[in-house]
């Protein structure tokens, strides 16, 4: 399974850069397309704990400015 997160970035936030270095920080990888990063679970995962990824998404960047949306295949 994979988690793919699209970021909406704000003048008014964080830097992309600042960003990415968050995601990074907890298992993300840059990649190309509909989406701007993704998150490998090599293998499959609950959903449990996707929505455990989502909260740590939400608590990482929250006051960044930043909007997200994943999908999880």
């Amino acid at each position: 399974m994979e988690t793919y997160l699209r970021v909406t970035f704000s003048s008014e936030g964080a830097t992309p850069s600042e960003i990415a270095d968050r995601l990074l920080s907890i298992g993300f990888h840059p990649t190309q397309g509909n989406y701007d990063f993704v998150y490998d679970w090599q293998g499959t995962a609950s959903h449990d704990r996707v929505l455990d990824l989502c909260d740590e998404l939400t608590r990482r960047l929250r006051g960044f400015g930043v909007r997200f949306e994943v999908e999880t295949v």
